[in-house]
Parts: C-alpha cells; sequence; structure tokens
C-alpha cells in the first residue's frame, strides 16, 4: 500500500501537521524538522495528493500565465520553465496569449476565467502606467518584464539596461565602432526595447562614441523576418557597418541571414550579436553571441513568489527581483562556444 502522511510523521517523529507544513512549504519549520520530515518522505516513497490537498483548501491547483506571443521563442522557453517550476509545486498551469494588446491585457486582468485559477503570472507590454490601478486584484498576481507599473504586487524582471551595455562593451573592445542597431522600441522609455536601447547608447557613451541613426534598422516587431529588413534598411543606405546588435536573438538571426546575402562574412566583416539566449542561436551558424537574462531564474521566482501569496507565507507589499545576467560569446563575435 502507499505511503501515508501519518506514516511519515510517525517515521519523523512529528505530528500530521507538521508533515503537512513541510510538504506544502509552509515557514517556521525548523531545518532540522524539515530535514527528517524530508528523509521520512524519501525512505517510504510518499507522495503528495495534491488534488485533495487543493480540495481542502478550497483551490483549483491552476495558475494562470499569459504572455504576449508563444510563437516567439524567448517566450515559449519562458513558459516552459515555468511549467515545469509549477509542476514541482503541485500546480497545472494554464497559457493566454495576449498579443501584447492593451484591451486583451486588461481583460486577462479582470476576466471571469480567473475563477479558474489559483493566481496570475503575467507579462504585460501594453499596459500603460495609467493602467497600474488595474493591478489592485483579488487574487495572488506576479509581473513579468519591465513595464512601469507601480502598485502593491510582485515584479520579476531582467538587466536590460546592463545587460545591452555589456553587448557594447564587447563589440567595442573587438575594435568594433560602426555598430548597426537593429529593433525599434517604446518612445515612452518603459519597455525592455527603451531600456536595451538606452545601455547600448550608454555603453558607447562610456567609450567616448555616438550612435549613427542611419545605422537603426526600425523594426516594430521582434521577428526573424523584420530583423532582415531592418538590417536591408540599414545596408541600403551605404553607412558602413562593422557590427550589429539586435535588440533580441530572433532580430540578430533575421539579419545575420541579410549579411549572408550581401556576401559579408560574419564575425570576419561584421559581428552580431543578439539578446535573450534562445536555444536556436546555439546552433545557427555561426553561432550567436547574446545575453543570458536569467530565464530560469526568472521562472523559478515567479511561481515562488506566487505559491508563497497562496500558501500564506508571503503578506507582504510588492518586491521587485532582477535575474542576473550573462554575455554569452560565441562564434558570431569571434568566440569559439556554440553552446
Amino acid at each position: 500500500m502507499s505511503a501515508t502522511m501519518r506514516d511519515v510523521a510517525r517515521l519523523a517523529g512529528v505530528s500530521v501537521k507538521t508533515v503537512s507544513n513541510v510538504v506544502n512549504d509552509f515557514p517556521h519549520v525548523s531545518v532540522a524538522t524539515r530535514a527528517r520530515v524530508l528523509a521520512a518522505i524519501a525512505e517510504l516513497g510518499y507522495q503528495m495528493n495534491f488534488s485533495a490537498r487543493n480540495l481542502s483548501l478550497g483551490r483549483t491547483g491552476m495558475i494562470a500565465l499569459a504572455v504576449p506571443e508563444l510563437r516567439l521563442p524567448y517566450f515559449a522557453e519562458l513558459s516552459d520553465e515555468i511549467i515545469v517550476a509549477a509542476a514541482e509545486r503541485g500546480y497545472t498551469v494554464l497559457v493566454e496569449q495576449t498579443g501584447g494588446m492593451r484591451e486583451r491585457e486588461l481583460e486577462v486582468l479582470a476576466s471571469a476565467r480567473r475563477r479558474m485559477t489559483d493566481g496570475l503570472i503575467f507579462s504585460p507590454i501594453g499596459l500603460r502606467p495609467e493602467d497600474a490601478p488595474q493591478l489592485e486584484v483579488g487574487y495572488p498576481l506576479v509581473l513579468l518584464g519591465e513595464r512601469a507599473l507601480h502598485g502593491n504586487v510582485h515584479h520579476v524582471s531582467m538587466a536590460n539596461s546592463a545587460g545591452a551595455r555589456a553587448v557594447a562593451e564587447h563589440l567595442l573592445a573587438q575594435g568594433r565602432r560602426r555598430i548597426a542597431l537593429v529593433g525599434s522600441y517604446d518612445a515612452r522609455g518603459a519597455g525592455a526595447g527603451s531600456l536595451r536601447t538606452q545601455g547600448f547608447l550608454d555603453g558607447l557613451a562610456d567609450a567616448g562614441l555616438r550612435h549613427d541613426s542611419a545605422r537603426t534598422g526600425e523594426a516594430l516587431d521582434w521577428t526573424r523576418t523584420t530583423g532582415a529588413e531592418a538590417m536591408r534598411q540599414v545596408l541600403d543606405r551605404g553607412v558602413e557597418i562593422d557590427a550589429v546588435f539586435g535588440l533580441n536573438d530572433v532580430l540578430a538571426l533575421g539579419a545575420m541571414r541579410v549579411l549572408f546575402e550581401r556576401g559579408l562574412r560574419v564575425p570576419d566583416d561584421v559581428a552580431v550579436a543578439g539578446f535573450d539566449d534562445i536555444e536556436d542561436g546555439r546552433f545557427s551558424r555561426p553561432s550567436l553571441t547574446t545575453v543570458q537574462p536569467g530565464r530560469s531564474q526568472i521562472a523559478r521566482t515567479a511561481v515562488g513568489l506566487l505559491v508563497d501569496r497562496l500558501s500564506g507565507a508571503d503578506s507582504s507589499g510588492g518586491v521587485e527581483v532582477v535575474a542576473e545576467h550573462q554575455l554569452i560569446v560565441r562564434e558570431s563575435t569571434g568566440g569559439t562556444a556554440a553552446g
């Protein structure tokens, strides 16, 4: 017969309530007690009945995740990491797409579908600062991304500006001075594109350089196609370039394709770098230099904050967590690593 919570309690020498506190990850359990309970769970092969737990707590056992577009590799890979992290905590994830449209993002916050889930992890890109009062919702909420939406809500973001500055410093250290920028950004300065652009410009300014606007290729949507079109814009102007920074990896991959079509060698003639560290970049030829923005940390932190709210372990006001980033140098800027 399968082990029960009572069996675990007997082996660990604690109460059934203490075992429940450990498996539900409640606070205020000593390290030694938690270790004994976990050891008993492992020895007995005890498996938590999450359905029964959720029923007793009046929960559904599901959390919602709302992202702009799953066809964009970054959001697809982030969603996968969140689903895995949630499963480890006994939750199923219901994924919704907003298309980055403000109306649909507002609808996600107010939808009756929220009654089907216990909380929401939300990556908005269309909401405006004046929409901040809409975040005062009656369920646990964790925000992802860079929108300047203030309120009593947890927020997990990435180091967009610092990561882009690291790209600029890397390219400059290689002697690149005529760097093209591929991608557009929100002129209000609230989104990832604005922060990455500013970080890039700050990196140039630190070296006493200014960016020539003729070397900027516009791309309102961040896809391979728009990255390619933006790269053509720059090259058709006849300006000289020796490097390209794509505001995300798919823009950089689209730009790299056009460089190949125009007979320019990467990285010999033009170095290329992106941002996000999507899997495609590891297998492109040449492999793509990029910023790894801490996607796994973002996913696990967001799930952890949400579950803490659900369990009652967290009653604090909104906190902001910025994930650690890392510049990954690969073949597209002269590195040797493909992984």
